[in-house]
């Protein structure tokens, strides 16, 4: 997501902070800023943007200082703008904070905040913490950021300033990552290694819970309590492409990683307190307008429409209304029905997919309301949607989606958990279980990302094949549809996706001897039917890899491999049955030498038509 540089030694620090920036890009952003503190106490620069328009404000009146933050951003709380860019101070200007994640509680720390007479001039969360931090301030700055984070709640990683500690760097962490680079007379913070590669190979990499005050002189590494710690420094060995992957080979692998995070991130502060039921105060229909839908549309391209899939299943079950998805490249053309009862769903990871823009236009045009779910901030779709629907998955540099993809069917939850407490379809003990168990995926799909090894050996053996073919009924067809996609984007192996029942209505002409047939099991309800299917291909001599759900015994009988994931409610299984496909494709494009994640003839956002 976003990248911060931290800086305190001899030299001066702005042209460090922006290198370490610069190196920080391969993150993706819309905005970047420094601070420093210098003989005209602390200064910050900041633009919305590329880092070459911050270049240019800072090339007319540099900032000459030996200490100071810097920042990229990807919007989050507010549009992409100068003002909303970090780093962000308090009223007094004596404090300067940047921010990686999302504070959950900020609205109410903002309240509590104005009360007190704070004035604040940003739409972001991240401005919330600079005054908070003032308000607790009584002349140790690294108790009043201890102050300031028991009292805040969510995932971040900080840097903080003070012109009354000069000196001073505090850097935190709690879920999103942070390092320490230590040097000869100089310290470094940064979100990730490349940030200071270029500077010093010995680092602290914090963990949840810690925080470190750096001096030129030294760091103190503390949990968040203030109990000091001691530990070995890591010596860095990598390359600089190497870094930016955080260690993983690929970005692809990395962002398949990255998807717990993503998950908990983007349900955030859209669960509350209590943890029973869905808060979305970026819905900006009355419950009036919400009773007034009497159909749902759900437009979208590609990976994006295969989670529009998952999301008409998800908002028929949990609310009784009915919904049709549709190709976004086909949904104009043909002539949809479109009311003022009609709510729209668009869904674009970039925001900037023509054909999504395009539909989302011509719905606008016929009086639906749009909600758009997007991963981009300040994105045309997000701009011309009537509600949004962000996605904090965070940047995705690997052209095959994947956390982008599993983001948006958390959105799709939770807009049907919404919409369900909204209209009453669904009790509230329900939707308390349902929100309880989405709550744990971030948990369940570590434990599928430990299994790597066995689902690498799945997917060497399918890589020698030209041809395979996944099943599956209910959602899990939805779900093989994406597996699908993502392997033939990736691994160039030719692959149909089919409804099980469905094959012998002609696809069984195409099984023959050896062929691999990846087979989803996980729906409860269907697991009979499916298993009748698997017969089928099985006895015209296909190779059947089954995946299920664990505590189900019966799949092994029938197939060749099993690939068992964690159990979970049937409605949340796309969330995590997906995620071992992700793998499969992974390594079956590693096992076949191709570029995984610039694979031939794609691009990342299609702007075209």
């Amino acid at each position: 997501m976003c990248g911060i540089v931290g800086y305190v030694g001899k030299r001066n620090s702005q042209d460090i902070l922006l290198e370490g920036l610069k190196k920080l890009e391969y993150r993706g952003y819309d905005s970047a800023g420094v601070a420093v503190y210098t003989q005209d106490g602390l200064q910050i620069k900041k633009s919305k943007g590329r880092l070459a328009v911050l270049e240019s404000k800072l090339g007319d009146a540099p900032l000459r200082g030996t200490i100071g933050i810097g920042h990229t951003r990807w919007a989050t709380h507010g549009k992409p703008s100068d003002v909303n860019s970090h780093p962000h101070t308090d009223n007094s200007h004596k404090f300067s904070v940047v921010h990686n994640g999302i504070i959950e509680n900020y609205m109410t720390l903002k309240e509590e905040l104005i009360a007190k007479g704070h004035v604040f001039v940003s739409e972001t969360d991240t401005e919330v913490i600079s005054h908070l931090i003032a308000s607790l301030y009584e002349g140790d700055i690294v108790k009043a950021v201890q102050k300031a984070v028991s009292q805040m709640k969510g995932a971040f990683a900080l840097g903080v300033l003070t012109e009354y500690e000069p000196d001073k760097l505090v850097a935190v962490r709690l879920q999103s990552p942070l390092i320490i680079g230590v040097g000869d007379g100089e310290n470094f913070i940064g979100s990730d290694i490349p940030a200071i590669l270029e500077y010093t190979r010995n680092v602290y990499i914090l963990n949840d819970g810690e925080m470190a005050a750096l001096t030129k002189d030294g760091v103190e590494l503390m949990t968040l309590e203030g109990n000091f710690i001691s530990r070995e420094l890591f010596h860095v060995d990598w390359d600089i492409v190497t870094a930016e992957k955080a260690g993983f080979d690929h970005f692809m692998l990395k962002e398949i990683h990255e998807q717990p995070k993503a998950y908990r991130d983007t349900m955030g502060a859209r669960i509350d307190a209590a943890g029973k039921k869905v808060v979305l105060n970026e819905i900006g229909m009355t419950p009036e307008q919400i009773r007034s839908i009497r159909q749902v549309h759900i437009v979208a391209c590609g990976t994006a429409y295969h989670a529009g899939l998952v999301g008409k299943t998800v908002i028929e079950k949990l609310t009784r209304i009915p919904v049709e998805t549709d190709v976004a490249s086909e949904y104009r053309y043909r002539s949809p029905i479109i009311t003022p009862e009609t709510l729209v769903v668009v869904v674009s990871q970039s925001g900037e997919t023509a054909d999504t823009l395009a539909a989302l236009r011509e719905a606008k045009r016929n009086g639906a309301r749009v909600v758009a779910i997007t991963n981009v901030v300040g994105s045309s779709v997000a701009r011309e949607a009537d509600d949004v629907i962000v996605t904090w998955a965070g940047p995705e540099i690997a052209v095959a989606s994947t956390k982008a993809y599993t983001s948006q069917l958390i959105a799709f939850y939770l807009f049907g958990l919404y919409l369900a407490q909204s209209l009453g379809t669904q009790d509230s003990s329900y939707i308390s279980e349902v929100v309880a168990a989405l709550q744990e995926l971030p948990n369940k799909v570590e434990a599928i990302l430990a299994q790597a090894d066995t689902i690498k050996n799945a997917a060497e053996q399918i890589s020698t094949h030209n041809n395979l073919f996944f099943i599956g009924r209910g959602l899990d067809y939805a779900v093989a549809l994406e597996g699908s996609l993502k392997l033939k984007e990736i691994s160039y192996i030719h692959s149909e996706a089919y409804a099980a029942g469905e094959l012998k209505h002609g696809t069984l002409a195409l099984i023959e001897e050896g062929i691999p047939v990846i087979a989803l099991a996980t729906q409860e309800d269907l697991f009979e039917k499916t298993v009748s299917n698997i017969k089928e291909v099985k006895a015209r001599g296909a190779h059947v890899f089954g995946l299920n759900a664990e505590g189900e015994t019966e799949l092994v009988k029938v197939v060749d491999e099993v690939l068992t994931i964690p159990a979970t409610l049937p409605l949340l299984m796309p969330a995590l049955s997906v995620v071992p496909l992700q793998l499969l494709s992974y390594y079956a494009s590693l096992a076949r030498g191709n570029d995984v994640d610039k694979p031939r003839n794609l691009a990342k956002s299609v702007t075209v038509e």
